[in-house]
C-alpha cells in the first residue's frame, strides 16, 4: 500500500521517465513482505538500455526491473535504498522520509 504521495510528484515522475530520464519517487509504503521497510523509492526510465546501464552502477539486476508497460523502474527499499539516493545526490527524498 503506497501513501504519503503528491499526486504532482507522480505526475513528474512519469514525465521525466517517459521522457527518457531517470527518475526517482520515493514515498511511503507497506508490504508485509518487507518488515521494517516503511519507505520505497521507484527509479524509472523508458529506455531499458539506459536503466539497466544504471543499475549496473548499483549491482542491481535487470531482472528486478518491474517490467511496466510504459513506467519501467527498480523498487529499492532498505539500506540499498538509502545508500542509491545519498549516492545520487537525493537529498530531498533523504530528507523527507528521515533516510
Amino acid at each position: 500500500m503506497a501513501f504519503g504521495l503528491a499526486r504532482k510528484d507522480l505526475i513528474e515522475w512519469k514525465s521525466e521517465v517517459s521522457s527518457g530520464r531517470i527518475a526517482f519517487l520515493t514515498h511511503y509504503w507497506m508490504d508485509e513482505r518487507f518488515p521494517g521497510c516503511y519507505t520505497v523509492t521507484k527509479v524509472g526510465c523508458s529506455d531499458l538500455d539506459k536503466l539497466i546501464a544504471w543499475g549496473k552502477l548499483y549491482n542491481l539486476q535487470p531482472n528486478w526491473i518491474h517490467m511496466d508497460e510504459k513506467y519501467p523502474h527498480f523498487d529499492l527499499f532498505g539500506e540499498k535504498q538509502k545508500s542509491i539516493l545519498t549516492s545520487e545526490k537525493q537529498w530531498s527524498h533523504l530528507r523527507k522520509f528521515n533516510l
